[in-house]
């Protein structure tokens, strides 16, 4: 298990007048073995510090540190330290080679780790890796294309598990799936949160979703953490007025519907 922490970690897009601040100065821990929900609207800034997690920003201001060690910065002791962190992204389409079938994209995830496999070891390894995530691994061989869309993205799961990683950064997982789907990813998590000794951060805008799966919870707004606590705390009795708006667009069953209102 790994601690994952940002401290005033800063990210700018762009130069000048016209530059964006989509991170400002954020202080947020992952605590090794849990589940920590990122919730805001769009254009919060909950990608862009996934991003900057993995490297694919760079941070202007403060620290990313894994159970101490740097992975923000440049040097080679950051680079191999930030591979202890994968990220699963929101569109298991988009991530996979539709020309590669998914047990070589799987299998090329391993290099990650520097360990040299045999061909065989690999095949093994992808077939383990293939269960790991309820999928049958007589199916390596398939292009994504003949995956359902949950599917794929336990593919995508197990792909990020093939690197070996300490911290997994799901980053809208369930977003492009259907509802009737969600709750497999999602039992998916936990299940290997357990088995693997995983630390897990959750990104998501469904409250819902984050109260299921996340025993912490911070909430983010233009680019800052405007709170954070226990998951069950913050969305029964939140502190800040954002947190509220947040809770009150939820939709409720049975709730009439004001046309006009919604015009």
């Amino acid at each position: 298990m790994s601690t994952l922490e940002f401290t005033g970690t800063t990210v700018r897009y762009g130069h000048g007048a016209g530059a964006h601040v989509a991170v400002d100065g954020v202080d947020l821990t992952v605590a090794s073995g849990g589940i920590h929900g990122l919730v805001g609207e769009s254009g919060s800034g909950k990608s862009t510090l996934a991003a900057a997690a993995v490297g694919l920003v760079r941070p202007v201001a403060g620290t990313i540190r894994l159970d101490g060690a740097d992975i923000a910065g440049s040097s080679a002791a950051a680079r191999t330290a930030r591979r202890r962190v994968q990220l699963v992204f929101q569109d298991p389409y988009a991530a996979l080679d539709p020309r590669m079938p998914v047990g070589a994209s799987i299998a090329e995830a391993m290099r990650a780790t520097g360990r040299r496999l045999t061909r065989a070891d690999r095949q093994r390894r992808v077939e383990e890796l293939l269960g790991l995530v309820h999928l049958d691994p007589k199916r390596a061989g398939d292009l994504p294309s003949a995956f359902s869309g949950g599917q794929c993205q336990r593919v995508t799961i197990a792909r990020a598990l093939a690197a070996e990683p300490d911290v997994v950064i799901a980053d809208e997982i369930t977003s492009a799936l259907d509802v009737s789907v969600q709750g497999i990813v999602l039992n998916l998590l936990r299940e290997l949160r357990a088995e693997l000794d995983l630390t897990i951060l959750f990104i998501s805008h469904n409250l819902a979703v984050v109260r299921y799966v996340c025993d912490t919870v911070s909430v983010m707004r233009h680019g800052r953490i405007v709170e954070s606590g226990e998951t069950e705390s913050v969305l029964s009795a939140p502190a800040h007025p954002y947190t509220r708006e947040l809770l009150a667009a939820v939709p409720v069953m049975g709730e009439p519907f004001d046309r006009e209102e919604a015009v």
